[in-house]
């Protein structure tokens, strides 16, 4: 009996901490939350108290349904290739690589800077991706990792794998343009269209390099389960498949272009990417300007092309997707808001996040009314939740939509197909604020209604918790499956004339 009274006793010093921190707090969340398992005096009892993760996941499956205005033909490239997945500790392990101190790589010349950036991701639970330039070098990696146990082959690149997601939708016509090999065809849905110019006799590999949350490899241990990607891919590098997308375009007629591919340019060096970046430019600006474009980024390193890709792409896209790594190296590359961080330290801040989002849209998308760039619209994701941030009067659906890519990324990451509240833990905060600076608002989750929104200015901001899985199986794609599911749920509503 004492050990109960002690249960209760801690249990109601936590509740009057929280209530002292904040009152309103408890009406709201405390009825989520599971008291001891004591026997009940009264015959039957009450029923169990639902925990926040049921609740949540309840709420998404009655609160998300598809726009009145659906996508019927989404041509989407063009980075596509073959992804060897392995695990990261178990494959340097079998080339003979000591575990050691850490030091980030913006491009891979060795198997010495394969551990040392490995590790540096490692350490943080951060994903990443780098080109390795020694081509020998990297067909002896490549080598070890297929044969290494366990090894698996999957669908890979940003544009191949948002493909496969959007097949999964039998009344969506998608059209994927990019370097696919005899593997790769072989691997691809039924449904995708792959125009003959796009196929080629070799494929094009790259190596996943995985770790568990948790595992340790010589003093290194991972905060969380994540990734880190490399290859030596020269069709993907140049993106050598972007004039025979664009021009496929015509004969497709797409209502979504879906781009992706650029960061792999980084690795060329300076003179390559800024030459090829240009004529990037000039053909997606061939696009006619009545088609969305949505612009999927990926990890980088070199502030100059951040900035550059800053300054020339996205004023001409509608839509970016991106995640905490790629949001933060981007206010730094273009000195916005909150740039002096170095990393994000946990979950990344909402206030900071937003402060980020907002500036992006004012400094290169159409918040003006009267500017002439074209972003209207950035999803943004990090492991514990997720952000849809819009220019008022351009999307519809957006709590779905947010909310559909929050539910894709609980049940993907677990490998399952709904969502498992078993599996799936709750890290988003309850309560945040609208920015970490100026004049801001206190804003609270609900579980029952798990989509919160502000508005600063004519951006407003959608947020959900995302239910993370506890023990992932496979985090590669995630942000692509991510990025799909938001566009499927999202609608582009006609812009009336000025």
């Amino acid at each position: 009996m004492w050990r109960k009274a002690s249960v209760a006793a801690l249990l109601a010093l936590a509740v009057g901490y929280l209530y002292h921190g904040s009152p309103e707090l408890p009406e709201q969340i405390l009825q989520y939350i599971s008291l001891p398992n004591f026997p009940q005096s009264s015959q039957g009892g009450q029923s169990r108290q639902r925990s926040l993760e049921e609740v949540i996941s309840a709420a998404w499956e009655t609160l998300i349904t598809l726009p009145s205005r659906q996508w019927s033909k989404v041509a989407v490239g063009v980075n596509a290739c073959v992804d060897v997945v392995v695990s990261g500790v178990g494959l340097l392990q079998a080339l003979a690589v000591d575990p050691g101190a850490g030091q980030d790589h913006e491009v891979l010349h060795s198997k010495e800077d394969l551990k040392e950036a490995f590790i540096h991701y490692m350490e943080r639970g951060a994903a990443a991706e780098r080109f390795f330039s020694d081509k020998e070098a990297f067909q002896r990696i490549a080598r070890a990792a297929a044969e290494y146990p366990g090894a698996k082959l999957y669908v890979g690149g940003n544009a191949a794998l948002i493909g496969q997601k959007l097949a999964t939708y039998p009344d969506l016509m998608v059209l994927l343009c990019g370097p696919v090999g005899p593997k790769l065809h072989e691997m691809l849905d039924d449904q995708i269209v792959v125009p003959p110019e796009s196929l080629q006799e070799t494929d094009e590999y790259h190596l996943i390099l995985e770790y568990k949350a948790g595992e340790n490899w010589g003093s290194v241990k991972a905060p969380q389960a994540n990734r880190f990607i490399f290859s030596h891919d020269v069709s993907n590098g140049g993106m050598s498949s972007l004039e025979t997308f664009v021009a496929s375009l015509e004969e497709f007629e797409p209502d979504l272009v879906v781009l992706s591919g650029l960061h792999m340019m980084e690795g060329q060096g300076r003179e390559l990417w800024e030459e090829r970046l240009k004529e990037a430019v000039s053909a997606i600006s061939d696009i006619r300007r009545d088609i969305p474009i949505h612009l999927e980024l990926a990890s980088m390193t070199d502030k100059d092309y951040m900035n550059s890709i800053m300054q020339e792409v996205m004023p001409i896209v509608s839509s970016i997707g991106l995640n905490e790594q790629e949001l933060l190296f981007l206010s730094q590359a273009g000195e916005g808001p909150h740039a002096g961080l170095t990393t994000w330290k946990g979950v990344p801040d909402v206030g900071r996040v937003s402060d980020i989002l907002l500036w992006i849209l004012e400094q290169h998308g159409r918040s003006d009314p009267l500017s002439e760039a074209d972003l209207t619209r950035i999803h943004f994701h990090t492991l514990a939740y997720h952000i849809l941030a819009t220019v008022d009067g351009h999307w519809g659906n957006q709590a779905a939509a947010v909310m559909a890519g929050a539910r894709v990324a609980s049940s993907q990451a677990c490998g399952l197909q709904s969502v498992d509240v078993s599996k799936v833990e709750l890290k988003a905060p309850l309560e945040f604020y609208s920015s970490h600076t100026e004049p801001r608002e206190k804003l609270m989750i609900n579980p029952a209604q798990p989509v919160t929104v502000w508005r600063r200015g004519n951006v407003t901001f959608h947020m959900t918790p995302v239910l993370v899985c506890k023990q992932p199986l496979r985090t590669v794609g995630l942000g692509d499956a991510i990025s799909a599911e938001g566009l499927v749920y999202s609608e582009q509503r006609s812009q009336q004339p000025l």
